[in-house]
């Protein structure tokens, strides 16, 4: 995990929870608006700018998505990372509505073998930047993990 594409930290409101993207895309600011806590882009939670140690990894539920998780849960087996870092859970976003292909689902098994996984279904109104008026299950379920409300978001 690098530095690559790193936007500017922001002041974080709440100070909690950090969001990390696996891959590019993946959807930790959308997870950021409607859970609350810090987008860090795809960076690592850095403790000297007051950013909370505490993150939840994100990527999308196609191939290079869960490449892009398993490379960066193999750096924390690794103990490549700053210190005061704490792993969560791994959020998958689903790439596309339905259910995954089988050797997709298996590599969510693998991921699941080493660090809590959730999984946040296909939502239409997300992809068009549109208020959702309930979250599903799986968002509310994260929520209540997090503490907080979960809001429709965008």
């Amino acid at each position: 995990m690098g530095p690559v594409g790193a936007p500017p930290s922001p002041q974080h409101r709440d100070g909690t929870i950090a969001w990390v993207n696996a891959h590019g895309g993946a959807g930790a600011s959308t997870l950021a608006r409607v859970l609350g806590g810090v987008d860090l882009g795809r960076r690592w939670p850095d403790a000297s700018r007051g950013e909370p140690g505490r993150f939840l990894l994100v990527a999308r539920t196609h191939a290079a998505g869960m490449r892009a998780a398993s490379q960066f849960l193999d750096l924390m087996r690794k103990q490549q990372h700053p210190p005061g870092v704490e792993l969560l859970a791994v959020v998958l976003v689903a790439d596309a509505p339905g259910r995954l292909p089988l050797s997709l689902a298996r590599r969510v098994r693998v991921l699941r073998s080493v660090a809590d996984v959730h999984r946040i279904p296909w939502i239409p109104s997300w992809r068009v930047g549109a208020q959702t008026t309930d979250a599903p299950k799986q968002v509310r379920a994260l929520a209540g993990l997090l503490g907080r409300p979960a809001g429709g978001g965008r």
